[in-house]
C-alpha cells in the first residue's frame, strides 16, 4: 500500500461559476452531516465544539496541577504558568501540587470564566469573573476603594474587600452566538466583542450593526472550544464532513488546531469549489497538525464531491483507503491511511478484473494491498513475455507457468529472499483472482489453459538444520536477565507512570521467556489468567492461530509471583471499558485492540536489547572470546523457540513438548529434535570415549558403529548384550535390571536418567518398607540404589577431572545425545500436562 498521499490526483481548481452551483454544493453537504454527531460536545445552532475533558477522543485536558483550571492539548502536563511556578519554588512535584493556587487573573487564558469571587461569604456575584476574579463592576468598584482608602492593591486586600460585598444578579449574555461572558447595556457585546466590533467599525468604509456583525462573530473560547461560526456557509459543512469522517476512523477532534484553523480559512468560500489544495495547504502554513487534518478532510471532500458529480470513486485507478472507508483488519481499529494505486497492474485487463473484486468482495486495507502485490507481480511477469499479456484472447498456459515459476523465485525489493510459503500465498491470492474474474464474466475472452494446474506449486523448503536456529541461546537469555533494570528505559505508555511502565514490560518479559506463548497470546491475557488447583498454578491463555480458546498451561511460582505482582500494579490504572478485561490493556481507549500492541511489545524489546552494552554470544574467535551476538534475532517470538529448545535439549517426551506448545501436528514439535547427522557423528565421537561399565570403570567404545551398532540404548545406558541388541533393547534377559549387568554401557549423556532412576527406586523402596514387604525386595532395591548412584558419582568424578573446554564438549555432546533419544520416544524430563476436555485435531 502506497502511503505517500501526494500520488492522488489533487483537487482539481472548479471556480465557482455561479452561487447557484455553491447552493447545491452547500445543499448536498448538509444531506451528509449527521445532526446527530456528539450531541453533548457540538453545537449546531453557534457552530460551537466545547470538549468534554473527560471524553478520550477529545484533546482537552486539564492541567496537572490539582488547583489549576487550565485546559491542555496533552495529557499529563502542566501549562506555562504552573510549569514556571513550579521552577521557581523549588518544591519536588508532590509538595507543590499540595500546596500551590493558580492566580485567578490567568484563568481566562484558557478556561471558561470562573464566577465573580464577590459576595463569597454571603450574597454572591452571578457575573462573570473578567479580572482578577471580579467581573467588570467589581473591578470597577474596587479600582475606586482602594484609591479612596489609601489601600494597598495586593491580592490579599482585594480578596478581603471582595468576599463582603454584595453579589449583582447576572447581566445579558453577550449576542454572539455561544460566547459565555457577560453583554455590556450599550451594544449587548462583551468587552473582547466590544473591541473587535469597534475595530472592525473603524476599518469599514460603512456602519456595521453589532446585530449584524456578531452573526459571523467567534464567539471567546477557552482551551476545549473551537467555533465554526466565523467561517463561510460551505466551508463550515467541509470542515464538520471532515471532522464527521476522522471520528469514524476513531481520530480525535483536537480543539487547538481546529481553533488554528477556523482562523486561517476565513478567506475561503469553499475549499473545493473555489480553491486548490495548494491553495488551502498554503493558507496554514507552519501548522503541522493542521495541514494533516486538512489533508485528510479534502481527500474526503474529494469523495463526497465525486459522490456529487455522479462518479463512483472506485471507478478511478488511485483510491484512497480511509476517504472510502475500507476496513481495517481488526473490528475496532482504524482505517488505515494511504492509498491503492491500481495504475502497478500494466495489463488493462488484468487491472478491470482486481478492481472488481476490490469493488465486490470489500476486502479490508490489508488483504486489499496484498491482493494488489500478487496481481502486481503476475503483471510483471507478463510484462516480459511475447505480446506482455495485453491481449487476453492470446494468453497460454506457457503464460501461466511463467507466472508460477516468476513467483517462486520473487525476492524483496533490496534482494533479500521471500520465503517459499510467503510466495505461495502471492501466487494462490493471483489465482483467487482470477477464480472470481472468471466467474464474474470478465474474462471471457482468456483461454482455459490460461489457469493454475498441480505443477504450478511452491514447494516450502525444510530450513539447513545447521543454520543458527531462531531460539535464543540460553546465556544470551541469562545475559538479558542481568541487564532486566535496563528494559523499558524511556519508554512511555499511555498514562502509566515510568516505573510502572518497566512493571508491565517486564512482566510481559518474563511471560513469554517462562511460557513460551506468542506475542499477542501474552499481550491477550485477562485479569484472570491465573488458576490454582491443587497447589499448583496453570496460565489460562487463548491459542489465537488454532483458534483454540482457554487453554492452560502448568507455570511455575515465579512466574507466578511476576503476574502478581503486575496484577497490584494493575488494580491501580484507571478503569477502562474498553480494554478493562485484560492483563495489559491497550495504553488508551482509541487504541485498534483492547490490549497492548505486539508491535509496542516488539518495539520495546528491540530497543532492549540493543541498549546493553556487551551481548556475548555461545560461538568463540580464534583466541576463545566469545563473539558479539546478532542482536537482530531477539524479538518476541523467539522466546517460543527458546521455550520449546529448552525442552526439547532436556529431553522433555515429544508427545508432551507437543502438549505443552499446544501444536495440532506431532511434525511441528518435531523440529525442535532435529540433529544433523553430521553434530550426532560429532556428538557420538565425543561420547565414545566416556563410556563405562556397571561399576564405572571405563569402557570406551573403539568407533562410532560400535556405539551406535553393537549397543542399543535402553531407559539407563546403553546395552551391548547380542540378544537384546538385535532386538532393538527390548528382549532384556534379566528385565532391565541394568545395575547388576556385565552388559551394562552408560555414558555422562545419561547422568540426568540415572538421577532419575534413583529417586525412583528409593520412593519405591519407602513404598515396598510400609507394604512390609520381603526383606529381599527391600535388599534388592536398595542394592540397585547404591550401584546406580556409584556409577553416577564415578562418571561424575571423570568429568570433574577435565578442563572446562572438554567438560563443555561432554555437556553439549550430551544434549544432543539426549535430544535424538527424546524424539524417539525416550522420557527424561517428566512434565505435568492438564488433559484439555476437548483436544485439537
Amino acid at each position: 500500500m502506497n502511503s505517500n498521499l501526494a500520488s492522488i490526483t489533487p483537487i482539481p481548481s472548479l471556480p465557482a461559476d455561479d452561487d447557484g452551483r455553491l447552493e447545491q454544493w452547500r445543499t448536498f453537504l448538509a444531506g451528509k452531516i449527521d445532526p446527530a454527531w456528539r450531541e453533548d460536545e457540538w453545537d449546531s445552532t453557534s457552530w460551537l465544539f466545547t470538549g468534554d475533558l473527560d471524553n478520550p477522543r477529545t484533546a482537552a485536558y486539564r492541567c496537572r496541577t490539582p488547583e489549576c483550571l487550565s485546559v491542555l492539548p496533552s495529557p499529563h502536563s502542566r501549562c506555562q504558568f504552573c510549569r514556571a511556578a513550579l521552577r521557581d519554588s523549588g518544591l519536588d512535584e508532590a509538595d507543590f501540587d499540595a500546596s500551590y493556587s493558580r492566580d485567578p487573573q490567568r484563568y481566562l487564558v484558557y478556561t471558561r470564566p470562573s464566577q465573580c469571587i464577590a459576595g463569597i461569604n454571603g450574597d454572591r456575584c452571578r457575573r462573570s469573573a473578567a479580572s482578577r476574579g471580579l467581573c467588570r463592576s467589581h473591578h470597577a468598584r474596587w479600582h475606586r476603594v482602594f484609591r479612596r482608602d489609601g489601600l494597598a492593591n495586593t491580592d490579599e486586600n482585594l480578596l478581603e474587600w471582595a468576599a463582603g460585598v454584595p453579589g449583582l444578579d447576572p447581566a445579558p449574555s453577550c449576542i454572539v452566538g455561544g460566547c459565555p461572558l457577560d453583554g455590556v447595556v450599550s451594544s449587548g457585546l462583551c468587552g473582547t466583542h466590544y473591541e473587535r466590533w469597534k475595530k472592525t467599525m473603524s476599518q469599514s468604509p460603512e456602519p456595521v450593526p453589532a446585530e449584524s456583525w456578531a452573526l459571523t462573530a467567534v464567539p471567546y473560547l477557552t482551551g476545549a472550544q473551537f467555533s465554526l461560526g466565523g467561517l463561510s456557509p460551505v466551508v463550515r459543512l467541509e470542515m464538520l464532513l471532515g471532522l464527521q469522517q476522522r471520528d469514524a476512523i476513531a481520530g480525535r477532534v483536537v480543539p487547538r488546531v481546529m481553533r488554528s484553523l477556523a482562523t486561517r480559512l476565513t478567506g475561503f468560500s469553499s475549499l473545493i469549489l473555489s480553491a486548490t489544495e495548494a491553495e488551502v495547504m498554503q493558507a496554514i502554513e507552519g501548522q503541522t497538525n493542521g495541514r494533516y487534518f486538512c489533508g485528510q478532510t479534502l481527500r474526503y471532500l474529494r469523495v463526497a464531491f465525486d459522490e456529487f458529480n455522479g462518479i463512483d470513486p472506485t471507478q478511478r485507478p488511485v483510491w484512497d483507503v480511509a476517504a472510502l472507508g475500507i476496513a481495517a483488519a481488526t473490528k475496532h481499529g482504524r482505517r488505515r491511511s494511504g492509498t491503492i494505486d491500481f495504475t502497478q497492474i500494466r495489463q488493462p485487463w488484468l487491472r478491470e478484473v482486481t478492481m472488481e473484486w476490490a469493488r465486490s468482495t470489500r476486502p479490508t486495507a490489508h488483504r486489499l494491498s496484498v491482493r494488489l502485490t500478487a496481481c502486481t507481480q503476475a503483471s510483471r511477469a507478463l510484462s516480459v513475455r511475447s505480446g506482455e499479456g495485453m491481449t487476453p484472447s492470446s494468453l497460454k498456459f506457457a503464460d501461466m507457468t511463467a507466472v508460477a515459476d516468476y513467483f517462486s523465485t520473487l525476492n524483496r525489493a533490496d534482494g533479500t529472499e521471500y520465503t517459499n510459503k510467503y510466495r505461495s500465498s502471492l501466487l494462490t491470492g493471483f489465482w483467487q483472482v482470477l477464480e472470481f474474474g472468471r466467474q464474474a464474466g470478465l474474462m471471457d475472452d482468456v483461454p482455459g489453459v490460461f489457469t493454475r494446474h498441480r505443477s504450478h506449486r511452491i514447494v516450502e523448503e525444510d530450513p539447513n538444520e545447521d543454520d543458527i536456529g531462531k531460539a535464543i541461546p540460553e546465556s544470551v537469555i541469562r545475559q538479558l536477565d542481568q541487564n532486566i533494570d535496563k528494559l523499558a528505559d524511556a519508554a512511555t505508555y499511555g498514562a502509566l507512570e515510568p516505573a510502572d511502565i518497566k512493571k508491565l514490560f517486564r512482566t510481559i518479559y518474563m511471560l513469554l521467556r517462562d511460557t513460551g506463548r506468542r506475542p499477542r497470546e501474552i499481550a491477550s491475557l485477562k485479569v484472570d489468567c491465573l488458576e490454582h488447583v491443587d497447589g499448583d498454578y496453570n496460565l489460562i491463555w487463548d491459542n489465537h492461530k488454532g483458534k483454540r480458546l482457554r487453554r492452560r498451561l502448568p507455570i511455575d511460582s515465579g512466574t507466578v509471583k511476576t503476574v502478581q505482582d503486575w496484577l497490584e500494579v494493575r488494580k491501580r490504572m484507571p478503569r477502562s471499558e474498553h480494554g478493562g478485561r485484560y492483563l495489559f490493556p491497550a495504553p488508551t481507549d482509541r487504541s485498534a485492540e483492547k490490549y497492548i500492541p505486539t508491535l509496542a511489545i516488539s518495539r520495546v524489546i528491540r530497543q532492549w536489547a540493543d541498549a546493553i552494552e556487551h551481548l556475548d554470544s555461545e560461538v568463540p574467535d580464534k583466541d576463545g572470546t566469545p563473539l558479539p551476538f546478532d542482536r537482530s534475532l531477539i524479538s518476541p517470538y523467539a522466546f517460543r523457540h527458546s521455550y520449546a529448545q529448552r525442552h526439547a535439549d532436556a529431553g522433555t517426551p515429544l508427545d508432551v513438548l507437543k502438549e505443552l506448545m499446544d501444536h495440532r501436528d506431532a511434525s511441528t514439535t518435531m523440529g525442535y529434535y532435529k540433529v544433523s547427522l553430521k553434530r550426532k557423528r560429532q556428538a557420538v565421537k565425543t561420547m565414545r570415549l566416556h563410556v563405562v561399565d556397571r561399576s564405572g570403570r571405563p569402557a570406551p567404545m573403539a568407533s562410532n558403529v560400535s556405539y551406535e551398532r553393537r549397543s542399543v540404548a535402553v531407559p539407563f545406558g546403553g546395552c551391548v548384550e547380542p540378544s537384546n541388541v538385535k532386538a532393538g533393547g527390548h528382549a532384556c534377559p534379566i528385565r532391565f535390571q541394568c545395575a547388576g549387568c556385565g552388559f551394562y554401557r552408560p555414558d555422562p549423556s545419561y547422568l540426568p536418567d540415572i538421577e532419575d532412576h534413583i529417586r525412583s527406586l528409593k520412593a519405591d523402596r519407602e513404598t515396598a518398607e510400609a507394604m512390609d514387604a520381603e526383606e529381599w525386595v527391600v535388599r534388592n532395591m536398595a542394592e540397585q540404589v547404591a550401584s546406580f548412584k556409584n556409577v553416577a558419582e564415578r562418571m561424575k568424578e571423570q568429568m570433574d577431572k577435565l578442563d572446562p573446554a572438554e567438560r563443555a564438549e561432554i555437556e553439549e555432546a550430551s544434549r544432543i545425545l539426549r535430544k535424538t533419544r527424546a524424539a524417539n520416544g525416550r522420557t527424561t524430563l517428566p512434565v505435568t500436562v492438564i488433559q484439555r476436555q476437548e483436544r485439537g485435531a
